[in-house]
Formats: C-alpha cells, structure tokens, sequence
C-alpha cells in the first residue's frame, strides 16, 4: 500500500516536471535582436533549450556530455541531454543530416523555436529557400 502511494506521488512529481518543461517552453522569451518574420538568424547555443529546441532571453543550465556542451531549461530537459543521445542531435533542414546539437550551428526563428545546421552555408542557403516577406496593406514592395 505505501509502495503504491510512493509510485503515485513520483509519477506525479514526473508529470508536474513534464509539464514545467512545456510551459517553459511555451513561454521562452526571444532575445533582443530583431530579425524579420521569416529570416532566420544565428543564435548563441547558451541562449537555447536544446530539448524544447526553443530560444530564450537568458542563459539556459550547462549539461557537459562526452567533451562537449549542451543547454536545457530545467532539470528535466538537463537529465534527458545528459542520458538521451537522441536528444543531442537534430536534422540539418537543408542537407538532411544528422547534427550534433553541441556543434551545430543554430538558427533562431521568429517564432522563438530554433533549428540547427551542419554550417553557416546552410543557414544562409535556408534563409535563401524562404519565400519573401509580405509588405503590410497599403505599403509597396
């Protein structure tokens, strides 16, 4: 009986933890540095949540793993980079390939979610792919 109500409680602990990271993620601040709508712009891995993939105003929790260095916003996403290696990496969205989220380099969209890349050129090469922005009603393009 008190080992169910212990497995109950660290459930529920688990859930609470789940849900911390979602909401923290939901509301990440972006960072100052303006940048068109459609424009994706090079961000400092300290500034990212590498679970959430989702960039934030302030510096995120240092997670050291084999030599190399990764963020997460809470103690959750820090033990999930630290145990998951599936976690460390993320597909380059203009190469396809498999990147390691440490030595990536990362791009910040506007909507504050975040994508990483083999290199600059395939930065540079995404942004080049997004269509233009669209001018407000009533301006000239």
């Amino acid at each position: 009986m008190k080992r169910l109500s212990i497995l109950r409680t660290l459930t529920l602990l688990g859930l609470a933890g789940v849900a911390l990271c979602a909401a923290l993620a939901t509301f990440a601040e972006e960072a100052p540095t303006p940048a068109p709508a459609t424009a994706v712009r090079k961000v400092e891995a300290k500034f990212v949540c590498m679970v959430n993939n989702s960039l934030f105003a302030k510096e995120q929790i240092a997670v050291e793993v084999e030599g190399r260095t990764y963020y997460g916003c809470c103690e959750m996403c820090k033990e999930r980079l630290a145990k998951e290696a599936a976690a460390r990496e993320a597909l380059d969205p203009v190469s396809g390939a498999v990147v390691d989220k440490a030595t990536a380099v990362i791009g910040a969209q506007g909507d504050g979610s975040v994508l990483y890349f083999e290199n600059e050129e395939n930065l540079t090469k995404y942004n080049a792919m997004q269509p233009a922005e669209q001018s407000a009603p009533g301006q000239e393009s």
